[in-house]
């Protein structure tokens, strides 16, 4: 009866949100959205996480995981768009809400939770390339290592929540309230780019000590190549 209710209790949220334009180049640039996790599950060893991933990452996730449960039907993601239109909200904010509703599919099939490329896409900024390897033993690090060596914080919806509510309380005009990217409905504000690198740079000459900690905080701190 215990363990009943133990795994009532257990739960997984997850957010996709905060879309932002990044331009490789004068005519070519993509959408990454923020996966926020939140979760008390024992299948996850990280409780809350943060990582930024783009729809060509949801692509080869999703196929990925179909060919290693094979008789299992996985949700259907957004339906790709050679006409996509990066400065239409509506379609944005569309695309989102299906990733956001594929992920949460995903999530509630007990199979899938095994897999440690999920884990890899949820919860560390390894590129696919990377999260292959890592997935194949490939690598010095684990993926256990690569999840706990993503470093980050962020504010999760339901803390924005409170912090909204908290702040009608309050009586000085002056207070300066958080606004979105201007392109979805993440209210936290993004760090930047520049931000990024340098911390990302910072931390991997932290752990420049021991190989497998130096090889996989370079890998943390590249870019991803999602192509």
């Amino acid at each position: 009866m215990e363990n009943t209710n133990l795994v009532k209790k257990e739960f997984i949220s997850v957010w996709v949100r905060d879309p932002q334009v990044h331009k490789e180049d004068f005519w070519h640039a993509y959408i990454t959205y923020e996966i926020c996790l939140h979760t008390n599950s024992m299948c996850f060893r990280k409780k809350t996480s943060c990582v930024r991933r783009r729809y060509s990452e949801f692509v080869w996730l999703r196929q990925k995981l179909q060919n290693n449960a094979l008789l299992i039907e996985l949700p259907k993601l957004p339906r790709g768009n050679p006409f996509f239109n990066l400065n239409s909200d509506f379609q944005i904010t569309q695309r989102m809400r299906g990733l956001q509703h594929f992920l949460e599919a995903v999530l509630q099939t007990p199979l899938l939770l095994s897999d440690s490329l999920l884990h890899l896409f949820l919860q560390s900024p390894l590129s696919i390339a990377k999260m292959d390897a890592c997935a194949q033993g490939q690598t010095h690090y684990t993926v256990a290592q690569a999840i706990q060596r993503c470093v980050g914080y962020t504010r999760f919806p339901v803390e924005e929540q409170h912090q909204e509510e908290d702040s009608k309380t309050c009586c000085d005009s002056d207070c300066e309230s958080t606004t979105s990217s201007g392109l979805g409905n993440s209210i936290g504000c993004a760090t930047s780019v520049e931000e990024d690198s340098s911390y990302n740079e910072s931390f991997s000459h932290e752990f420049q000590a021991t190989t497998p900690e130096a090889e996989l905080c370079s890998s943390l701190s590249s870019s991803p190549s999602n192509q």
